[in-house]
C-alpha cells in the first residue's frame, strides 16, 4: 500500500475515535468565554475531525506529486470522506445541532453517488472526483466543522454561519449528485 492510501486509512481509522469523543460522555470540562460555553469534548472532537478531513487534501497532494494515482486510491478516498462526513452528520444529529432532514439528503446523495460508481466500477470504469464533489466535500466539512464548535466565533457576532454553511452544503450536495448522475446517465442505460 503505497503513502497516499495509508494517509487515507488513517483518515478511516480516526472516524470511531471522533465519535467515541463527540458521542461518551466525558467530562473534561467546558471552555467558558463570557456567556459562550463550548464542551473541551466538542473542541477535541471537531479537531480529530479537521485533521482527519485534512488528510483528504494531503493524500491527494502526494498521490499527484509522486505519480501514485491508483484505483483503490480512487476508489477508497471517496469513500473515507463519505464515512467521515457521514459520522460527523449522524453525531450532529443525535446531539441535535442538525437537523435531520437536511442530514438525510447529504447521506442519501452519498449512497446514490457510491450506488452510481459501483455501476461503472462494473463497466470498468473507475470515476474520480470531479470539480463539484470536491467543492461539495469541502462546503460540508466546514459546515460540519463550525456546528461541531457551535458557531465559535461568529456566535459572538450573533451570526449563524454554522446554518448558512449547511445550507451551502446541501446546495453543492445536491447540485454535484445532479452533476454526476447527469455526466454518467449513457452509462447508467447502458448497464448491464
Amino acid at each position: 500500500m503505497n503513502l497516499p492510501n495509508k494517509i487515507t486509512v488513517s483518515r478511516v481509522l480516526l472516524i470511531p475515535l471522533f465519535m467515541i469523543v463527540m458521542l461518551v460522555p466525558f467530562n473534561w470540562g467546558e471552555l467558558v468565554m463570557k456567556e459562550y460555553t463550548i464542551p473541551i469534548t466538542h473542541i477535541v472532537g471537531a479537531t480529530i475531525f479537521i485533521v482527519a478531513s485534512c488528510t483528504d487534501w494531503i493524500d491527494g497532494y502526494y498521490a499527484r506529486k509522486l505519480n501514485l494515482v491508483t484505483n483503490f486510491g480512487k476508489f477508497l478516498d471517496p469513500l473515507a470522506d463519505k464515512l467521515l462526513v457521514s459520522a460527523a452528520l449522524i453525531v450532529l444529529v443525535e446531539l441535535q445541532f442538525a437537523p435531520a432532514w437536511m442530514v438525510i439528503v447529504i447521506i442519501s446523495r452519498e449512497f446514490a453517488v457510491t450506488g452510481l460508481r459501483l455501476i461503472l466500477a462494473g463497466e470498468g470504469e473507475v470515476v474520480a472526483a470531479n470539480m463539484l464533489g470536491k467543492i461539495k466535500t469541502w462546503t460540508q466539512i466546514i459546515a460540519i466543522s463550525l456546528l461541531l464548535v457551535h458557531n465559535f466565533p461568529f456566535a459572538f457576532l450573533n451570526l449563524p454561519l454554522d446554518h448558512i454553511a449547511l445550507w451551502i452544503a446541501v446546495f453543492f450536495t445536491v447540485i454535484s449528485g445532479w452533476d454526476y448522475f447527469y455526466k454518467n446517465k449513457e452509462a447508467i442505460l447502458k448497464s448491464k
